[in-house]
């Protein structure tokens, strides 16, 4: 085990060019290298990104994808070679727990003691506080200049957090995970990207009620985005981590039951604007869903002509949740506000339409994002993503990195996971230790190339 997962030891190749080429094959590669201590490497880097006449043309890191890097590389004492703006290879050798316990990463000497406790300084990513000589809490700040994805950034680090808890020292207590709050400063609706409304509604509920991890709450401090004039924006996040020595235990998403309600969030820059889409949607989901409750939870200035934002999100009886969004993308000049507005309202009521009609518990998006949590489960899931569709390029890819990293496989929408337990971040908890030290000894002299949808 200790020589497969050692500095020494060939890294897991992973082309990036791989089914969908973009960011998340990089974003769930880091997440899993840092959770298992499988060291990879990550070659032509989102290298499928750009115009269809020049794909790879705008591949590379990104702000966002060096920002989640830099924090787990931190997170992990991990070596890296390539962790730059742009580039397209990328080495990231997480330290070995073999040789420094989980328990100490990112820990450091006492700073100074204050009548309300005390505070670590900040060697990794966290600051941690104590009150009578107990940890009652880790923080940590990841900062953009840049509107770069916030949620993007969150999707490569939760796993991480959900199960790096503490395990050892007098100060912690053994059976309870250590709450975390985690500030990060960037975009919050950003383009092709998950947005502030669709984790409050639909990612972080979802997780919580069906999967059993959390609570996850958000503080909006300010919005980010991509459109209009560019801002920088910043959430607060107070995360559960999962329970020491705990996993995530086997879930099943089935039996959908049938729409109830459908919540509509707004986001445009005048009072008529809303009015107007609240208008349009009102109407054209009552013709299509006679009897549905429709709600409005967020109604709000986004502060630009042109940043026209909407989320449709069906809630069913069996308390699953399917949302479809759009930030507008087009241009807005020279063309009626009416007719702009008429053509997002009916683009994301086709889109949610399309979504409910499979007949599934999940929409595309959440599909993807359930994946890791699969594989990292223990027992047997499942995730009915509806019939009469193939899963998306996006779930191919976690799918094919998760398989390749960790092993389980998918079978339709069914996954056995590993059932790594929280706060021992390694394949050391694995039912055949044996067994997983062959598996990781065999995946270290992989060098995974491509693989066809």
């Amino acid at each position: 085990m200790a020589q497969a997962a050692s500095e020494a030891s060939l890294p897991v190749h992973l082309d990036g060019t791989t089914l969908e080429g973009g960011g998340q094959l990089l974003r769930l590669a880091l997440s899993v290298s840092s959770l298992v201590h499988i060291p990879i490497h990550v070659s032509d880097i989102r290298g499928k990104r750009g115009p269809k006449s020049k794909p790879g043309k705008d591949g590379g890191l990104k702000s966002a994808h060096l920002a989640g890097t830099e924090w787990l590389a931190r997170a992990t004492e991990a070596a890296t070679t390539g962790m730059t703006i742009k580039s397209r290879d990328l080495v990231f050798r997480p330290t070995c727990i073999e040789n420094s316990p989980p328990s100490t990463i990112g820990l450091t000497q006492e700073l100074g003691m204050s009548k309300n406790g005390r505070t670590d300084t900040q060697n990794g990513v966290w600051r941690n506080i104590y009150i009578d000589e107990r940890l009652v809490k880790r923080t940590s700040h990841i900062l953009m200049s840049s509107p770069g994805s916030i949620f993007l950034i969150l999707q490569a680090i939760l796993p991480y957090i959900l199960f790096s808890s503490p395990t050892a020292g007098d100060f912690i207590a053994p059976d309870q995970p250590i709450p975390i709050r985690l500030t990060i400063d960037g975009g919050t609706n950003v383009y092709h990207s998950l947005s502030y409304e669709y984790a409050s509604q639909v990612l972080f509920p979802m997780l919580f009620s069906k999967v059993g991890i959390g609570p996850i709450d958000m503080t909006l401090h300010s919005r980010g985005w991509s459109t209009g004039r560019a801002d920088v924006g910043s959430v607060v996040f107070e995360i559960t981590p999962i329970r020491p020595g705990h996993n995530i235990s086997a879930f099943s998403f089935t039996d959908r039951g049938h729409v109830s309600k459908i919540h509509v969030s707004i986001l445009a820059d005048t009072t008529a604007a809303r009015t107007s889409i609240r208008e349009l949607v009102t109407e054209q989901l009552l013709n299509r869903y006679s009897n549905i409750e429709i709600l409005f939870p967020v109604d709000e200035d986004s502060k630009h002509s042109k940043r026209l934002y909407l989320l449709l999100v069906a809630e069913t009886s069996n308390g699953y949740r399917l949302g479809r969004d759009r930030l507008y993308d087009e241009k807005i000049s020279g063309d009626k506000l009416d007719k702009i507005l008429h053509r997002l309202v009916s683009k994301v009521v086709r889109d949610l339409d399309d979504e409910l009609a499979h007949g599934g518990c999940v929409d595309e998006f959440m599909q993807d994002q359930l994946v890791v949590f699969q594989a990292l489960a223990g027992g047997r899931t499942e995730v009915d993503g509806g019939t009469d569709r193939r899963a998306s390029l996006h779930t191919q890819t976690a799918r094919w990195v998760v398989e390749t990293l960790l092993g389980p496989r998918f079978v339709d929408r069914q996954c056995h996971g590993i059932g790594l337990q929280a706060g021992e971040l390694s394949w050391r908890n694995a039912a055949n230790l044996a067994e997983a030290e062959d598996v990781v000894a065999k995946l270290s002299d992989l060098s995974i190339k491509s693989m066809t949808s």
